[in-house]
């Protein structure tokens, strides 16, 4: 925001140098960027924040100047004479967009007179219009005529963008606030035309548009050396619309600027007047009784509490309640009720930000002064300690980081080719949304796998072939039956280009990390876009975890992906309920172990993690470590769809010297476990070192 030093002091009385000014203004939180001499003038150019829409016009700075120093500040009442008959005799007002425009006013001016603009006009607007060359000169704000001018005077004064049509290029006299219908086109200001669809919002007659809300005007209603009547349009419209609507048409402007960061809902009808009042005194002409306003009751703010306590516990410092009163009083705040330990206050319209006590309390020490605080000042900190679930995430970066992937942040909405390639949580129809987020991208991700596979796919297309990645994050999946809620699950995937066995062993080093005893069972699983032979749900107990497998071929080379790529995705909510995320300390025995090789015949049908998870089961503590060692098979002595399996299961106590017999026992409760639940026979058993 590039603020003029002549212009400030039509508010204030400036006794302070240029420096000093801009030095308290960044202590205050409007950084000074630079200063240059414009003329006779000096322009200040101020860092605004996002939050801060009220400093994008010189009133506004000089408020937060009036209350840095104390001084007065003298802000225009215009009151333009009407002198016309009311405007509803000559346009009438349409309102079908309230989503993206919440206030419309417009007034009618007639019998102007265009020209050109006075010089101190003139002069105001070139010291904060202007940019630099290559070169180092300047380049000046070019005059238009004394209308426009103005509304971009009154756009600089107040932060309340405006604009002014020409009332007899109207066609059907009705000003309509709409959607644009899909393919419309509009021919704006800046001689371009822009195609339009449902989600802008354009101000339009009984015909056509003839402006981009919140943007840009259109060439149609230009007001020009031939106007004779003018309607001042004045409006709120919402952020979102107007950043969607600047994104989407690649067109930004100095409205649009401040629609996206919001603007004073009392300061419409302000800056309305004050525009009509300006053209009056510059152009002439004759304003209409009344003005066109789709929501003339502007709602209040809710107070906020400030607590007195919370000043020296937040800032560590006391300050007096009577400056305290002062500052936020000079802000705008109204004060609605006290007590001896609170005071509620109304925040003033333009201040959108104030919400929160902590806001509050932040205004008093940025006006009271930050160098004030003593460094060494003491503040009460309370203990505090990390979610489970950060923690969980912690562990979970360190683990997938070590195994060579890397963090990845991918949008939750996904186009509709992308989403349908792999679901393997649900195969009900994504959520979509009603306006697209993204070009194209309107579902609601139901897994974070696609997503990963197509930057895995983009990122190899840039010659980048080892992009392993991995995301922590949220995906939204519809009601198991209609008219139920849809939940919002958060999962953790990673993409890779390995094996299946890989991707198993780092899920695998996952649940070892959160600290989950038990092992997971491996349920083979036809799963959608995973290889049919490689995919596999994973349970603890009776829940789903998550799945993990190979990329189906056919997809993998539709995205043209020369490499097998395998894939996990794991549901964060059940694994905390099954973590242990303190490490537990665990002696080591000071008693020799026991290692035994056993040797089983079983179907083809079973499985190594069958196996394993009955060995498991028919011991308790004492079994250290089951280990695969080998397949073999034999048709000739073992039959048909038979193999072996051999393994070696470590057997130890902590408390004693394991005896031969005690090993026996528990050799023996493994084989009947093995031969009851798989129909496992042993071949033998060979006794180990």
């Amino acid at each position: 925001m590039i603020v003029s030093w002549k212009w400030l002091q039509r508010y204030l009385r400036l006794e302070m140098s240029p420096e000093e000014l801009a030095q308290r203004l960044s202590l205050a939180g409007l950084n000074h960027e630079e200063s240059q001499s414009v003329g006779a003038d000096l322009a200040i150019d101020l860092e605004v924040t996002s939050n801060r829409g009220d400093c994008l016009g010189h009133i506004g700075v000089a408020r937060e100047i009036a209350v840095l120093y104390d001084l007065p500040l003298s802000v225009p009442d215009p009151q333009p004479a009407a002198v016309g008959p009311a405007i509803g005799q000559s346009i009438g007002l349409e309102h079908h967009f309230s989503a993206a425009c919440a206030r419309y006013t417009a007034r009618l001016i007639r019998d102007v007179q265009i020209g050109p603009s006075p010089d101190w006009l003139i002069e105001s607007l070139q010291s904060v219009f202007w940019k630099k060359r290559r070169d180092g000169s300047l380049e000046s704000y070019q005059p238009i005529n004394n209308v426009v001018d103005i509304t971009n005077y009154v756009l600089m004064e107040s932060g309340q963008p405006l604009h002014a049509f020409d009332f007899g290029k109207l066609r059907g006299k009705q000003i309509i606030v709409r959607p644009a219908g899909d393919g419309e086109l509009l021919e704006a200001i800046d001689h371009r035309t822009y195609v339009l669809d449902s989600s802008v919002c354009v101000i339009a007659d009984q015909l056509q548009p003839i402006a981009i809300a919140g943007v840009m005007g259109g060439r149609s209603t230009e007001v020009d050396a031939q106007t004779r009547d003018v309607l001042i349009e004045a409006a709120i419209f919402s952020p979102l619309s107007v950043r969607r609507t600047a994104r989407k048409l690649k067109l930004h402007s100095p409205s649009s600027y401040r629609f996206e960061r919001r603007v004073d809902p009392a300061g419409v009808d302000w800056a309305s007047r004050r525009c009509c009042e300006l053209i009056l005194q510059c152009a002439g002409g004759k304003l209409a009784a009344d003005c066109l306003d789709s929501s003339p009751e502007v709602p209040g703010q809710p107070a906020v509490t400030l607590r007195w306590s919370q000043l020296p516990r937040v800032l560590g410092i006391q300050i007096d309640q009577a400056a305290v009163q002062q500052i936020l009083t000079g802000l705008g705040c109204q004060q609605q009720s006290s007590d001896a330990t609170a005071v509620a206050w109304i925040p003033p319209s333009w201040r959108h930000d104030l919400t929160r006590e902590v806001d509050l309390v932040e205004e008093v020490a940025r006006i009271y002064g930050y160098d004030k605080i003593p460094e060494d000042v003491s503040i009460p900190v309370a203990a505090s300690e990390k979610r489970r679930f950060d923690v969980a995430a912690e562990q979970l970066r360190h683990v997938l980081t070590a195994a060579g992937i890397s963090e990845a942040m991918t949008p939750s909405v996904v186009i509709e080719r992308l989403d349908a390639m792999v679901s393997p949580w649900t195969e009900r129809p994504a959520l979509q949304t009603q306006i697209p987020m993204l070009e194209g991208a309107r579902h609601l991700r139901r897994s974070l796998l696609p997503s990963l596979i197509q930057s895995r796919a983009a990122n190899w297309a840039a010659s980048n072939t080892e992009a392993d990645l991995f995301e922590l994050a949220h995906i939204y999946l519809p009601g198991e039956k209609p008219g139920m809620l849809p939940s919002e699950q958060y999962c953790v995937a990673f993409v890779m280009g390995s094996d299946f066995y890989v991707a198993k062993g780092v899920v695998e080093a996952i649940l070892r990390r959160l600290g989950i005893a038990q092992h997971p069972v491996v349920v083979p699983e036809k799963i959608s876009g995973l290889h049919t032979e490689l995919a596999a749900q994973l349970r603890l107990g009776d829940r789903v975890i998550g799945v993990v497998g190979q990329l189906d071929d056919q997809i993998r080379m539709q995205l043209k992906l020369p490499a097998v790529v395998v894939l996990a995705e794991l549901d964060l909510a059940v694994l905390l309920e099954h973590s242990s995320l303190v490490p537990q300390f665990r002696p080591v025995s000071a008693y020799p172990s026991i290692q035994r090789d056993l040797n089983f015949i079983v179907q083809e049908s079973v499985r190594w993690a069958d196996l394993q998870n009955s060995v498991r089961s028919a011991v308790g503590s004492e079994l250290v470590a089951v280990r695969y060692r080998e397949t073999y098979r034999d048709p000739s002595k073992d039959g048909e769809n038979h193999k072996r399996i051999l393994l070696s299961v470590d057997l130890q106590r902590n408390d004693a010297t394991l005896t031969g017999d005690e090993a026996d026992l528990m050799i023996a409760r493994i084989v009947q476990q093995c031969e009851r639940q798989l129909g496992a026979s042993l071949l033998d058993a060979v006794q180990g070192k």
